[in-house]
């Protein structure tokens, strides 16, 4: 048992992990801008669902969705036709800051709440319902129309300030708040009831050949497992857990107290916790890294090379005033003056962050007027 302890912290470990480095990711994309470390969307397979259909159709991306988040997409897919929805229960950033405010709210209250059933089971079709609409929606506008209402975008652009986030995504921003409490209450509360990437990899998962056993000659009926299980899944009387809201986390084999008894099986071989995790990890980072050195696994957008200019109408938000003005083959003075920017505004702002200096300020309105006059 107590590998198995040091199995249960190494994954979530890797969790907290995955969630840091996804938060300064999305930290460094806000204050560096969107020129210099990649947007939360970006990041998010949600993104390449929301682009497939704008991809089929035109053969090219939404803004601030490129080839590496399409990849991601897939790759994830893959990863729930192999082992089921693994990338919710061992690398998700938005389900591990959810698994760890549960823990800190376990720890609190000493005790672990569960929803009635009555009440969970109808409330468990949501994220369903959400993954039709989105699918809807993203076909009918080809555009990142979820982003206001998307609580982990509300998130990634806290950096931003309340104020702002609240202005630009105040339906995200209560979502977050609502799924944040709800979490402290209740284990994986959005994971069970909104995500409509958990409902896209749930469906999928029926389909793999990865699957958790019970034995129920050895098992001693302690109920461990139903306790600790984040989904609320009833495994003590599975002989098989065939169910979608599994999320292959592990803890109910490693909380088991009988060896033996509960175990991960693909085809006739079963598989150890560790090496099960393992799995999961290798085929989605060793994807990842693949596609990296194919040179096709692209989150940013292209760079202006050297020596190449651009039009004013082909000015992009993230790049700052100075990158813009050398893209454009224009004195710094004289662009202030073509995008009628105030001389208070700092020259390293990005184009985007001007209108948070000067409120007035819209910079699509102003290329318009720009390609106009030319």
């Amino acid at each position: 048992m107590k590998n198995y302890k040091l199995v249960m912290y190494l994954r979530l470990g890797l969790l907290t992990l995955f969630a840091v480095l996804i938060t300064i990711a999305g930290y460094l994309h806000i204050v560096k801008g969107g020129g210099k470390s990649p947007s939360i969307h970006a990041l998010c397979p949600f993104g390449g669902l929301e682009s497939l259909f704008q991809l089929f159709a035109t053969g090219s991306f939404i803004s601030k969705i490129f080839a590496g988040t399409m990849i991601l997409f897939v790759i994830t897919l893959v990863v729930s036709i192999l082992f089921r929805r693994s990338f919710c229960g061992l690398i998700c950033p938005f389900g591990a800051i959810q698994e760890l405010v549960s823990k800190m709210g376990q720890k609190i209250f000493r005790k672990k709440f569960i929803i009635p059933s009555k009440i969970d089971k109808p409330l468990r079709y949501l994220k369903y319902i959400v993954l039709i609409v989105t699918v809807f929606y993203a076909w009918k506008t080809a555009g990142l129309w979820m982003s206001p209402y998307d609580p982990w975008s509300a998130y990634a652009h806290l950096p931003e300030g309340l104020e702002s986030v609240w202005s630009e995504s105040a339906v995200g921003l209560i979502l977050l708040v609502v799924i944040l409490i709800g979490s402290f209450l209740y284990d994986r509360f959005f994971c069970k009831y909104l995500c409509p990437m958990g409902a896209l990899y749930g469906i999928i998962g029926k389909i793999s050949p990865f699957k958790l056993v019970r034995n129920e000659n050895i098992c001693i009926n302690c109920g461990k497992c139903n306790k600790v299980c984040p989904m609320n899944i009833d495994v003590q009387n599975s002989k098989e857990v065939k169910s979608a809201e599994c999320i292959n986390c592990q803890t109910c084999v490693l909380n088991c107290p009988k060896s033996g008894t509960l175990y991960s099986k693909v085809q006739k071989k079963s598989v150890k916790p560790l090496v099960a995790i393992a799995l999961v990890m290798v085929v989605f980072w060793g994807s990842i890294f693949a596609f990296q050195k194919m040179g096709v696994y692209q989150l940013l957008p292209e760079q202006i090379k050297s020596g190449e200019s651009i039009t004013f109408d082909e000015v992009k938000g993230y790049m700052t005033i100075t990158e813009a003005a050398k893209a454009t083959k224009t004195k710094l003075e004289e662009f202030y003056k073509k995008f009628e920017i105030p001389e208070t505004v700092p020259p390293e702002t990005t184009m985007k962050s001007i209108s948070k200096i000067v409120p007035d300020y819209e910079l699509d309105k102003i290329k318009e007027k720009t390609k106009s006059s030319n």
